[in-house]
């Protein structure tokens, strides 16, 4: 059975209205809920970009049934591995073992903020593995003292530490990826349905009896409005983007950097690749190649801050009957 979350994007609403949005998320029955962690919006239109951390804990003190991860956090430049593993033990204890570690090797527009520099995909990915060696020890409530390639820490201890034990998702965008991540992360996260790379990672993940371990959790972007003119322009206006694919958004440092390489896209390519208007039927069969592609989660974001409440009081429920309906 496959699992609809909704998406807390913190680029486009304010804290106090995240808290907002995943208390009714929970009440309209999504199953999970994903939290980006960014220092800044891709583009200045989206407005925002409070503490993911933050809202995540309030969110749980808010919620009871949905699960919680970060989607992503990178715990390499911005944050010391050992902080994103107190953050993570705590975030487990306040939302009584619902939490899930998202994390992902980073983007330039949020991690140069510290004026560390921007390093090559291959030592990000790298410096990424090391830290979850150092943040699974932590979360185990293991005194680490490490010397690494990358991160030193010097007689750490988690005094808190959950009775359920944090799962750690790990974005990855190819084999090399697998080959890094699936032996040290308990789910994978992947930014596209490519079938091929979900059987690596199954392939990868498979226990002695050949049962699957896992979970493979995706994300899609959505743009629903009863006035398709409406639903278009904000997409384009907010989320033209994503049109550049991760391997260019991950080096882009600033959002007058996104709005440059976007510049060109035009509104009709952006509603070719999001659907966008009221049609319930159109974004049920864009989320199909997700649960085909072998997906157990599918987290859907809803562009535009300010439609929040909108399509969760009108559409979230007949939404997702039917994407429910058709993935059985």
């Amino acid at each position: 059975m496959v699992n609809f979350g909704y998406t807390l994007m913190t680029e486009q609403s304010g804290p106090k209205a995240l808290v907002r949005d995943a208390i009714s998320a929970e009440e309209h029955g999504f199953d999970f809920e994903v939290c980006s962690d960014h220092f800044s919006p891709w583009l200045t239109s989206q407005g925002h970009a409070p503490n993911a951390w933050t809202v995540l804990g309030a969110v749980a003190h808010a919620t009871e049934r949905v699960g919680l991860y970060t989607y992503v956090t990178c715990p390499t430049m911005r944050y010391h591995p050992a902080v994103v593993a107190q953050q993570a033990a705590t975030m487990q204890i306040l939302s009584d073992g619902r939490f899930t570690l998202g994390l992902g090797s980073g983007e330039n527009l949020n991690e140069h903020v510290v004026g560390k520099g921007w390093p090559t995909v291959e030592r990000r990915q790298d410096m990424l593995r090391e830290a979850i060696e150092i943040i699974r020890e932590l979360i185990g409530g293991e005194l680490v003292n490490w010397r690494g390639d990358y991160f030193q820490v010097d007689s750490a201890r988690l005094w808190d530490v959950p009775d359920v034990p944090v799962g750690i998702a790990v974005a990855v965008g190819g084999k090399k990826a697998i080959d890094r991540f699936a032996e040290l992360a308990d789910h994978c996260i992947a930014v596209e349905p490519d079938k091929e790379l979900v059987d690596a990672w199954w392939a990868a993940r498979r226990v002695d009896n050949g049962a699957r371990a896992g979970r493979v959790v995706g994300q899609m972007p959505v743009s629903w409005d009863p006035d398709r003119a409406a639903a278009v322009e904000r997409a384009h206006e907010q989320f033209r983007w994503f049109a550049g694919g991760w391997k260019v958004n991950a080096d882009l440092p600033t959002p007058a950097g996104f709005a440059a390489a976007s510049r060109f896209v035009r509104p009709e390519e952006v509603a070719s690749s999001i659907p966008c208007g009221p049609d319930l039927d159109a974004i049920v069969e864009a989320v199909r190649p997700y649960w085909e592609a072998g997906f157990t989660d599918v987290a859907l974001i809803q562009i535009g801050g300010e439609t929040q409440e909108k399509i969760l009081e009108e559409a979230a429920e007949p939404l997702l009957e039917a994407l429910r309906d058709a993935s059985r």
